[in-house]
Order: structure tokens, then sequence, then C-alpha cells
């Protein structure tokens, strides 16, 4: 498939999304298997981000390629707002976007913790293949007290989505895991002022990153 096809045809199955129900337990979701659609993974896999270090990194310090660059902007459209908005009941008019994406995990990630108060609504798109091992599940948590009080769990395979809402009562995290895993967020957030802070702060920790690995 070539890209403007890729573009044309599009990579998101908006469908699914809207006949997808709001859960509300422990907090306000929706966990979309087969979000990408199958005839556009292979595509974006192979145009994914080459990231050879651990964390979250901003998009704009990657290189990538188009059928990825097409999903990246398919995601942050007026469509894709518009129904977040809807299920979630947030006014995202006018609202910035922020992404990062990840490759690999270290097994001090997936802390149980809640997003930023800057957020509004959290995206998670996953691109690994079946998922067997057993940490690196990203669960859905009644409380920050353990990883065992779960109301959902969400393999992180090729295709899946976890959208919330970010609230003070969206806890999250997974078991310890270490190695490749895939995953791109996507966030709308409160205001330029917060997308600018929170730029330079994942771009200094990506340097830091970077040059403890190099020494």
């Amino acid at each position: 498939m070539n890209i403007q096809g890729f573009m044309t045809a599009n990579c998101l199955d908006l469908e699914k999304l809207k006949a997808t129900p709001v859960s509300q337990a422990p907090f306000d979701h929706m966990i979309i298997p087969g979000f990408l659609k199958p005839e556009a993974l292979d595509a974006i896999e192979r145009d994914y981000p080459q990231i050879d270090r651990p964390g979250s990194l901003p998009l704009g310090s990657l290189t990538y390629g188009g059928a990825f660059e097409a999903m990246i902007d398919a995601i942050q459209g007026p469509e894709m707002t518009a129904l977040m908005a809807e299920k979630f009941g947030v006014d995202l008019a006018d609202r910035p976007t922020m992404v990062t994406v990840r490759a690999r995990c270290r097994p001090k990630d997936g802390q149980i913790h809640t997003d930023s108060d800057g957020k509004l609504v959290t995206v998670l798109i996953y691109m690994n293949g079946g998922w067997e091992a057993d940490g690196g599940r990203l669960r859905l948590l009644n409380g920050p007290e353990s990883l065992d009080n779960y109301a959902a769990e969400v393999p992180p395979d090729k295709g899946t989505m976890l959208a919330f809402r970010c609230t003070p009562d969206a806890w999250h995290g997974h078991k310890s895991f270490e190695g490749p895993r895939r995953a791109i967020q996507l966030n709308w957030v409160v205001s330029d002022r917060y997308l600018t802070r929170e730029r330079i702060r994942h771009k200094v920790s990506a340097f830091l990153k970077k040059f403890k690995l190099a020494s």
C-alpha cells in the first residue's frame, strides 16, 4: 500500500470507536482491540521510529516513516478529537495535543500513578505482537495500594487502544517487564503553556538518558 492509499483508506477504525461504550469502573475508559486497521499495521510497524533506549520520547525528537506519520496525524485529527470529547464529556476544542513514543521498557517502569492534572484525556496505542509476558500489561486499578486490585487489564497487543479521562482516581500501572514494548501516547492537554513545559521536560529527560547510556 503506498502512502497516499494508506492515508486515503484511513488507518483508524473510527466506527469501532463510535460503537464502544465508555466503561466507568474503576474510572471512565475504553479498551478497543483492533483500533488500528489490520491492513495498516504492517506499514505502521515498518515506519515506527527506531528507538534503542527506554523512556517516553517526544515525537519531535524522532525520525519515522510516512505511514507512522499518517497515523499520528489521524489520531490528532478533528474526527478523533470530536469523538473523544463526546465519549468522555470533555471540551477538547482548541486544546493542544502532545505525543510521546516508547519502544523499550525498564524493570522500574509501570509503577502505580495517575497522569498529571495538565492532561485531560490519555490515549495509548500499542504496537507489539501477541503479548505473552505477565509483566507489561497495563492494569486499571481500584486504588493506589496494589497492582493486584484492578478492574481491567490491557495486553499491549498490536493495534489495541486504551483511552481514559484523566481524573484524580485514574490509577494505573503494570507489573515489571524489561525488553521491547512499543506504545504511542497521545494527550489532549490544558494549554500551550503546559505543552511547552512538558516538551522541555521530555527533551531534558531524553538527553540525560542518552548521556547515561553513552557513558
